[in-house]
């Protein structure tokens, strides 16, 4: 057993109610870079420190991201945008909730679609300047 002060971020394993893995699409790596700071300065994250404009080879088609999500942030700074951005959202109802709501003190957000089971949600949106 690992009581480490870092595996109480790692116990929310992928099947956790806080987890919400996030795929962000047809926006530039700055644009990616820039969402993702601001779920990283909230929310405790599987990308430790990667930063999508500063990967080297080819420009990847998506970036994808999990954060545990078990709170609501009091408050969230407006983030600009050089262009929309779609994020596709998948874990626990709350949790994806949250994130959402998080998302939107930074950014307008558009509800593209959602599609709900038994434990989890997807929903995808499109993020641009509010």
């Amino acid at each position: 057993m690992n009581d480490s002060p870092s595996s109480a971020s790692q116990s929310a394993g992928a099947d956790s109610p806080d987890r919400v893995q996030v795929m962000l699409g047809e926006c530039s790596a700055a644009d990616a870079d820039a969402v993702f700071e601001v779920l990283g300065t909230h929310f405790a994250s599987d990308r430790a420190g990667a930063v999508p404009g500063h990967r080297e080879g080819p420009r990847p088609a998506a970036w994808a991201g999990s954060f545990v999500v078990d709170h609501t942030p009091a408050e969230v700074a407006g983030v600009l945008l050089a262009g929309p951005v779609t994020a596709d959202l998948q874990g626990g109802p709350v949790a994806v909730d949250r994130l959402r709501r998080t998302l939107a003190e930074a950014f307008a957000v558009e509800t593209g679609g959602s599609a709900a089971g038994d434990q989890e949600v997807d929903v995808q949106l499109r993020l641009t300047n509010g």
